[in-house]
């Protein structure tokens, strides 16, 4: 629903924009890049535990399970590689419940508050991480 959900909160920008800009921006950095995206823990769960020993970096962005997946950060947790969790807003300056993430201590990095240019910077973190 990003675009429609919370403009104010989340900017217009789709999650088709956001998808295809990182694309072209992986390529130009000479890094493959795979997209996934779910409403269902179980889903992203299943989709981290089947990543296992097959990718190089990870970025994610929880979502609403940042406040509330044990799931999501056991399954972070599998992996050894760099692990940068993303937010559009800042989580620290909205209600209290979001204050608190499931991932924070677990991720090699975060960054919350800078719209959808966190992901470009995320994947600029990546690449430098990788090297």
């Amino acid at each position: 629903m990003l675009g429609k959900r919370e403009p104010e909160t989340y900017g217009s920008t789709t999650l088709e924009d956001i998808n295809k800009g990182l694309s072209k921006k992986a390529e130009g950095l000479n890094l493959e890049l795979s997209i996934f995206q779910s409403n269902h823990e179980g889903n992203i769960v299943d989709k981290l535990q089947d990543s296992f020993k097959k990718i190089d970096g990870l970025i994610i962005n929880p979502a609403a399970y940042t406040h509330t997946s044990v799931a999501i950060r056991d399954a972070v947790l599998l992996h050894d590689i760099p692990v940068i969790e993303i937010h559009i807003s800042n989580i620290y300056k909205r209600e209290k419940f979001r204050h608190k993430s499931y991932l924070s201590d677990v991720v090699t990095g975060q960054i919350a508050g800078l719209g959808v240019n966190g992901y470009n910077l995320a994947l600029d973190a990546i690449n430098d991480l990788l090297k």
